[in-house]
């Protein structure tokens, strides 16, 4: 079974509005590592890329925002599968990176990915109480 992407939550409050530097360059850690697809390109009123994945959609736009203050949390099913993914893609992680945190009244299994670019991304599974 396939980890899959239910929601996605911009830290800045906006998942179509990721800052980077370099569109280019930034999409294939997106494509091949984390299994997005690219919907659209725009270059108005910047170079701009609005990805799909699974359930959910983020945009990442050369806007001149800071990467590193921004990125996105993404709620999953079957968090171990995903990591076991991107793993397999070639992403550097292992189970130990996992980590328990008690967000919105729920206990959740997470783990964090920081692009490439600079963007940070929280991946979660709620537990079962």
């Amino acid at each position: 079974m396939a980890g899959t992407l239910q929601k996605a939550f911009g830290y800045q409050g906006d998942n179509m509005n990721l800052p980077v530097g370099d569109l280019e360059s930034s999409l294939p850690f997106y494509q091949n590592m984390l299994g997005f697809r690219v919907l659209s390109h725009s270059n108005t009123p910047h170079s701009s890329a609005v990805l799909a994945r699974d359930e959910v959609q983020i945009r990442l736009a050369e806007n001149d925002g800071d990467p590193s203050q921004d990125g996105c949390a993404f709620h999953v099913k079957d968090l171990d599968a995903l990591l076991a993914e991107f793993k397999k893609n070639g992403l550097q992680k292992e189970l130990s990176d996992f980590s328990t945190e008690e967000r919105g009244g729920g206990t959740w299994k997470v783990f964090y990915v920081v692009a490439p670019d600079g963007l940070c991304y929280w991946f979660g599974e709620r537990q079962s109480t």
